[in-house]
């Protein structure tokens, strides 16, 4: 029950995003509004992301722990080790990732049309993930 409470909410976060994306079309806020508004909420909606998102749960509760060999020592510690290894991974892909899409983002600003044909690609892929997300489940077939 609790997976598809996640599930739900991340394919209606995703709708919201998709839907979001495709009504500001053409009335995008200039790079000073959105620098106005901050980490803070850039970093809110990372966390939000990564609530709903069932891969990181599934991950950490199912998979993670494969790794962890008790007759070694303290299993939390253990844990924490992998977790904190598992972060700073993510965090050198997530950086690569930033300085790629800073760099893109400078060629879109230039190229208003491309801009515009980008941002309507993702919201209906935005919208087209929310509506996977939510529709797709275990299989019920018998055997």
């Amino acid at each position: 029950m609790g997976f598809n409470i996640v599930k739900y909410a991340g394919a209606a976060y995703l709708l919201y995003l998709g839907i979001r994306t495709l009504a500001r079309r053409g009335a995008e806020p200039s790079v000073r509004e959105s620098a106005r508004q901050g980490l803070p909420r850039v970093y809110v909606e990372g966390v939000v992301v990564n609530l709903l998102n069932p891969k990181v749960i599934l991950f950490f509760l199912a998979f993670l722990p494969q790794f962890v060999d008790p007759a070694t020592g303290r299993v939390a510690g253990q844990i924490i080790l992998l977790g904190g290894l598992l972060m700073l991974l993510g965090l050198g892909s997530d950086l690569l990732y930033a300085v790629a899409a800073g760099s893109l983002g400078g060629w879109l600003r230039g190229h208003p049309i491309a801009r515009r044909y980008q941002e309507r690609l993702s919201g209906v892929v935005y919208i087209g993930l929310g509506l996977a997300t939510a529709l797709t489940g275990p299989s019920h077939r018998r055997a």
